[in-house]
Formats: structure tokens, sequence, C-alpha cells
């Protein structure tokens, strides 16, 4: 008990202090509960992403056109000096072309397959996982979303306002990844 309270309770007697000092943790709760409401509130009233305009799936992409993707990401890589993997896979996200280049990791060549399948199942590119889950409170969903990679690197390929398939890099750094994965899909337009 505090001097405060010890004070009062030689005034008032022993059961007078029990209530000043009941009294005294009720409004501490309060206020301890009060705060994490406000903590909980703010975590979930951010506003999750709008989901990208549904894109419908097309022909998928054809070997010739795979190795054109993949040859442009291979040369954005050199450019910059990354060692990647990269891998092209049709509609489905089965895989038409793989290529990876020398020094790459070689935990890379799965997680390039990974991030194209991912991208073309969900028609959208994998940094918008990654963002979503980045934002916390409901984005922490996307964790048990099966196939859904939350990691830059997947961009799918649209053509003619179509998903044709999609390109996934990996080797670097996630930004790096993406940038990779841009490059072969700007071979597409």
């Amino acid at each position: 008990m505090t001097a405060v309270f010890a004070a009062r309770a030689g005034a008032r007697g022993p059961r007078a202090a029990a209530a000043v000092e009941l009294a005294d943790n009720e409004r501490m709760s309060l206020t301890r509960g009060l705060a994490t409401l406000a903590l909980t509130v703010a975590a979930f009233a951010q506003t999750p992403p709008a989901p990208p305009a549904n894109v419908p799936y097309g022909v998928s992409i054809s070997a010739e056109a795979a190795k054109k993707v993949a040859a442009a990401a291979i040369a954005a890589a050199r450019k910059n000096n990354w060692a990647m993997a990269v891998a092209v896979v049709d509609t489905g996200g089965y895989l038409v072309y793989f290529e990876r280049m020398p020094d790459t990791q070689l935990g890379s060549v799965e997680i390039s397959m990974e991030k194209a399948k991912s991208a073309t199942l969900f028609r959208r590119a994998t940094k918008a996982f990654q963002e979503t889950l980045a934002a916390g409170g409901e984005g922490l969903r996307i964790l048990r979303l099966s196939g859904a990679v939350p990691v830059e690197g997947g961009i799918p390929l649209i053509v003619d306002g179509k998903v044709i398939g999609a390109v996934g890099a990996s080797g670097g750094s996630s930004e790096q990844d993406g940038r990779t994965a841009q490059a072969g899909a700007a071979a597409m337009k």
C-alpha cells in the first residue's frame, strides 16, 4: 500500500483502505483496458488494399514467348550483376521455361517457380501479397492462402487484357527480384 493509501487507511480504518485500494485498481484496469481497446481498433481500422480487377485468363504462353520473357529478365539481371533464377509458367501455373544464371543460390530455383505460379493463379503480382502482409492486421490472413507467395518477384503476363502466364525471379533482394521479373514481363508488351 502506498503512503497516500496508508494515511487514508489510518484515518478511516482497514476496511476503508481496502476500498480505496480497490477503487484505484479499478481505474488502472479501466485505463489499461481503454488503451488496449484503442490500439486494437487502430490495428484493425487499416483499410485493406482493394483487390485488382478480375483479369480473365487467355490462351497459355507459348514456349517461344516464354523464352523471350526469360531472356529479357536474364538480360536485366546481368546488367545489374545479379545472379537470378527465372521461371515462366502457363495459366495453370505449370512450368513452360526456366533458366538459372551461374552462381545463383540453389534455393532460388524453386522459389522463382513458386513466385510465378502464385502470380498466375492469383492474377496479381506477388508484391501485392507482400504489401498486404506488411500492413498487418487483417493482412496477416495472407499467410493462410495456399500458394500465395508474399515476396516480390512474381509478375502475371497480360496480353490483350488476358493473363497468359507469369514470370518469377529469385536470387537477390525482393526489390531486385521484382525488377528482374518486371523486365521479363515488359518483353510481352
